[in-house]
């Protein structure tokens, strides 16, 4: 391949029957809530379900596929995405049906948000949390997102997903493997809809429960700034907030990126950075917390991508004595 619109061209017939978009080079740092970093050779939005099985069985395995969402917990480097880049379309993956009482079946391009509101719609309590978590879905149930004491993993029921070969799965909430920010299910496999329970509530309890998260993120969390909100998982036994704040890194700038006055486990983009500002200012809070406590602070942003030539960084910054 040696321009993004030859991956088109190549496949050629292979993707003659798709009835989503595909557009060539498109600009990452239009997709992440960062607003930073490099271009997909190709962006794929598939029309549904059945559209996008097509495409997975017809490009080749050697063609690298990524999968994103709405790009809030997403860090793209500025070298760009190889291969595919395949965003769950709202129109095709983007609804949600309360299928009983305490029952509702989403698609994977739902935001989080619109779901607390489809719960609230019905009654059905346990999802006020996702009125405060800026994402879809989808990455909620791969990374098992969670806020105010509660998580995906107490919501699911069962998930849909297709495999690299495009063929369709079904898995239990065992399957899922959870466990705190993660699951252990295959990471080839991209998940479409899910069915999640929740238990009868007065709405009224539910829309209070729902302002109490709301009032949270606005007190405490830099929500209008250009983040991509935690930036690393919380240690065990402590918040990661108190660690990078004790380290001194609080209000940390590198470039254009700095790390939150209002909370110092939000990463921000004060208008010019680039993926490698955001990255290496990531790299050094993580290196000074491992300094000052000895703790080994882990990512809960999404990295992807290439670096440019000669701007690699390295984890830690090559500080840790086990690098």
């Amino acid at each position: 391949m040696s321009s993004q619109t030859n991956l088109i061209e190549r496949l050629g017939e292979r993707l003659a029957g798709i009835r989503g978009r595909l557009t060539p080079n498109v600009g990452m740092d239009t997709v992440t809530w960062f607003r930073a970093g490099g271009p997909a050779d190709t962006l794929f939005q598939p029309q549904d379900e059945e559209d996008l099985a097509e495409f997975l069985r017809n490009v080749p395995e050697e063609i690298p596929l990524t999968i994103v969402g709405v790009g809030s917990n997403l860090l793209v480097r500025d070298g760009g995405i190889r291969g595919f880049v395949i965003r769950l379309s709202a129109k095709g993956f983007g609804s949600a049906e309360v299928i009983s009482p305490t029952r509702i079946r989403a698609g994977a391009a739902i935001p989080d948000k619109r779901l607390a509101a489809v719960a609230l719609e019905a009654g059905i309590g346990g999802f006020h949390f996702y009125h405060g978590i800026p994402g879809a879905l989808g990455g909620a149930l791969r990374m098992n997102a969670g806020a105010n004491g509660v998580e995906t993993r107490e919501r699911v029921v069962e998930v849909r997903a297709l495999d690299r070969q495009g063929n369709l799965h079904v898995l239990s909430n065992a399957d899922m493997g959870y466990s705190y920010r993660h699951s252990s299910a295959p990471a080839d496999l991209i998940f479409t809809s899910a069915i999640l329970e929740g238990y009868q509530e007065d709405p009224e309890v539910i829309r209070a429960k729902m302002d109490e998260v709301q009032h949270h993120r606005e007190t405490v969390q830099p929500i209008r700034e250009k983040t991509g909100g935690s930036t690393f998982k919380n240690p065990p036994g402590t918040s990661a907030w108190k660690e990078i704040d004790k380290a001194g890194c609080r209000g940390l700038a590198v470039g254009g990126a700095q790390m939150s006055t209002m909370h110092c486990n939000f990463m921000i983009n004060t208008g010019t950075a680039t993926g490698y500002d955001l990255e290496l200012l990531g790299e050094t809070v993580r290196a000074r917390v491992l300094a000052h406590s000895g703790i080994r602070l882990e990512w809960e942003i999404k990295r992807l991508g290439d670096f440019e030539p000669g701007r690699t960084i390295e984890p830690f910054l090559g500080t840790a004595p086990d690098l």
